[in-house]
C-alpha cells in the first residue's frame, strides 16, 4: 500500500514512524490561500477556441503555473493535455502546483505522469491513491502535498471562481486540519520545512466552523463528453465531479472535448459548462481508463448481491450490513462508506426503496453492472465501476457536498478505526502507518444534528484491540459525530451531547454481555430491554 506517512502519533507508535525524529526549522509564513502566477497563458477573444492538437494548446502553459486537473479517480481525467504536458518534458515545463482530488494511478494515468516526470513539485489532493512513485517523492523531500477534506477542496475551487475569497465550514473542526498538523513539505533529512496551514476559527450557533480560502489555478485541464466550437461543454454521469468546477476557476481553461460540433447544435438545456469558461478546445485522442473495474454475475439479480458467508470474517460482515440495513427507512437519502457500509444495500428487505448517495456525484446509485452494462463514466466514491436506478442524477461535488454538509441526506455509515464513548470518530489514519487522505469522511460527519452517522465496524482490531474506546487516540475524523455503533458483537446508542456512557442495546446471537465487556474499552450501561440483532 502506497500513501503518505503521518507526523502526529501516540508515543508508543513513534518508533515505527519514520518520521519520529523530526525536527521543525524555521518556518516561512504560510499561504492563506493559493496564488496563481502572472504566467498564465494569454487569451484571445473573437478568434476560434479549437486547437487541433492537445500539444498546440498547451505550448505557452509556463513553468510556476497552477494547474486544476479534473476527474475523480481516474473517471473524467483529462488524459490527452496531461500526455501533452508530459511531452514538454522537466526542462521545458516544471515546479507546477497541480490541483485535482487524486493523484491519478502510477503506470495508468492521471498525475501520476507528471509527478513521476518530475514536473509537479506540489499537490493539492483529498486523497492520494495507490502511488509509490509519489510517497518516496514526498518522503524525500522532492515534492509538497497538501491534504484537503474532499467537499471543501470542492467548495473551495467554487469560490474561487465565483470570486468569493473565502467561507465558513464545519468540515474538519477539531482535527488536524484546523490545527495545520499534517506536514506539507518534508526535507530530505525528515525535518518539516512547510506545515499545514492553521485555520481560523469561528463559532455559529454554538457550533465552530473553519475558514478555508479559494483556491483558483493558471490552467484549467478538463475531458467533457462534448463541446461546441463556442466552448458549451456536456459531461457524462460522473465525469462531471470536478470538471464545472475547475473550468470557473482558471484564468485559462482548456477542454478536451470526445466529440466536437458546430454552435448551435448543442440544446441550451444540455450545456452543463457555458462557453464563457472555455477558452480553448482540442479533440480528445486517449481513450478512457477504468481504475477499478467491478461486475456482478450475469446470471445473479441486481438485487442479489449479498456476499456469501464462506468463512467466519465474512459471516460478521455480513451481521453487521444485515443490522445496518435497519437504519436505512423507506424513501431515505442514504450515503455509504467503503467497504463493510456497503453491505448494508445489499440486505435491504424486498421492496424497500432508498436513494444511495456517492460523493463524487451520484444520487441514485445501483449495484455493480454485468460485464456488458460497464460504463467507464458511472463510478462510485471507492472508484468502482456502478449502475444508476431509475431515477437517478449525476451532479458536480460542489453540489454533491453541499448535500451532505446541508443536513439533506438522512443517514451515513461509515467505518471505524476508533469510536469514543462521547461519539468522536477517527477513521483516517493510523499514526506511523500509512494513510492516503481523509477524501470525503470529515465531511460526511459535518452535520451530525441533521444526518444521522452511524458506525459499522468490527469490534476489535487486527491486533485484538477494542475500536470502542472511551477517548480515541487516532487523530479525529468528527468530534461528538455518531450516534449508533454497530459491529459484530452488539448495539450501542451514543449519547453524543449529552456525553453519558454508552448504552447497550442489542446483542449479536451467542454473544454475553460479559464478552461484549471484555472487548470493550468504553465504559458502556446495558439497556433494560436487550433485543437480539437479526
Amino acid at each position: 500500500m502506497s500513501s503518505l506517512r503521518c507526523l502526529a502519533r501516540p508515543r508508543a507508535l513513534a518508533s515505527t514512524c519514520r518520521f519520529h525524529s523530526i525536527r521543525l526549522l524555521p518556518l516561512q509564513p504560510t499561504r492563506s490561500f493559493i496564488k496563481t502566477s502572472d504566467a498564465a497563458p494569454t487569451n484571445r477573444r473573437g478568434g476560434s477556441k479549437l486547437y487541433k492538437t492537445a500539444d498546440e494548446a498547451v505550448a505557452d502553459v509556463r513553468s510556476g503555473s497552477t494547474i486544476l486537473s479534473s476527474g475523480f479517480g481516474l473517471c473524467g481525467v483529462a488524459e490527452t493535455l496531461i500526455s501533452a504536458l508530459k511531452r514538454r518534458g522537466a526542462q521545458d515545463l516544471h515546479s507546477l502546483t497541480a490541483v485535482s482530488n487524486n493523484s491519478g494511478v502510477e503506470g495508468k494515468g492521471g498525475l501520476a505522469k507528471l509527478s513521476k516526470s518530475g514536473q509537479v513539485n506540489r499537490l493539492i489532493l483529498s486523497f492520494l491513491g495507490n502511488n509509490k512513485v509519489l510517497e518516496k517523492k514526498y518522503l524525500t523531500g522532492e515534492i509538497a502535498v497538501e491534504l484537503c477534506p474532499q467537499g471543501t477542496l470542492a467548495e473551495r475551487i467554487r469560490a474561487g471562481g465565483a470570486g468569493i475569497p473565502a467561507f465558513y465550514t464545519p468540515t474538519a473542526a477539531h482535527t488536524l486540519v484546523e490545527k495545520g498538523e499534517i506536514p506539507v513539505r518534508l526535507g530530505a533529512s525528515g525535518t518539516v520545512l512547510e506545515k499545514g496551514r492553521k485555520r481560523e476559527t469561528k463559532e455559529f450557533n454554538g457550533r465552530t466552523f473553519l475558514m478555508e480560502t479559494a483556491l483558483t489555478g493558471d490552467v484549467a485541464i478538463i475531458r467533457a463528453w462534448k463541446a461546441d466550437k463556442a466552448g458549451n461543454c456536456i459531461f457524462r454521469y460522473t465525469t462531471k465531479a470536478f470538471g464545472p468546477l475547475m473550468a470557473k476557476a482558471a484564468k485559462t481553461t482548456i477542454v478536451e472535448a470526445e466529440n466536437i460540433v458546430e454552435v448551435g447544435e448543442l440544446d441550451p438545456n444540455d450545456v452543463h459548462l457555458p462557453g464563457i469558461f472555455v477558452d480553448r478546445i482540442v479533440p480528445a485522442t486517449q481513450d478512457k481508463v477504468i481504475e477499478i473495474m467491478q461486475t456482478r454475475d450475469v446470471s445473479s439479480s441486481s438485487s442479489d448481491q449479498a456476499p456469501k458467508a464462506n468463512d467466519e470474517a465474512q459471516g460478521k460482515r455480513n451481521r453487521i450490513g444485515r443490522r445496518a440495513a435497519e437504519e436505512l427507512r423507506e424513501g431515505y437519502y442514504v450515503n455509504l462508506g467503503v467497504g463493510i457500509p456497503t453491505l448494508a444495500a445489499t440486505f435491504l428487505p424486498e421492496g424497500r426503496n432508498v436513494w444511495i448517495q456517492s460523493e463524487n456525484g451520484i444520487l441514485g446509485m445501483g449495484p455493480y453492472p454485468t460485464p456488458d452494462e460497464v460504463d467507464a463514466d458511472i463510478v462510485n466514491a471507492g472508484k468502482e465501476t456502478v449502475t444508476l436506478v431509475p431515477g437517478a442524477s449525476c451532479f458536480d461535488s460542489a453540489e454533491s457536498f453541499g448535500m451532505i454538509r446541508g443536513g439533506h441526506v438522512d443517514v451515513s455509515i461509515l467505518g471505524a478505526l476508533q469510536v469514543a464513548s462521547n461519539g468522536d470518530l477517527a477513521n483516517y489514519m493510523i499514526p506511523g502507518k500509512v494513510f492516503k487522505g481523509m477524501g470525503g469522511a470529515m465531511d460526511l460527519v459535518a452535520n451530525p444534528d441533521s444526518t444521522k452517522i452511524v458506525v459499522a465496524t468490527e469490534h476489535v482490531a487486527k491486533d485484538g484491540s477494542s475500536k470502542i474506546v472511551q477517548d480515541c487516540s487516532l487523530p479525529l475524523t468528527g468530534a461528538r459525530v455518531v450516534s449508533t455503533i454497530i459491529t459484530d458483537l452488539c448495539v450501542f446508542q451514543v449519547d453524543r451531547t449529552g456525553g453519558r456512557d454508552l448504552v447497550l442495546t442489542e446483542l449479536a446471537p451467542g454473544v454475553t454481555v460479559d464478552e461484549v465487556r471484555a472487548k470493550t474499552d468504553a465504559r458502556f450501561e446495558v439497556a433494560e430491554e436487550l433485543r437480539t440483532m437479526a
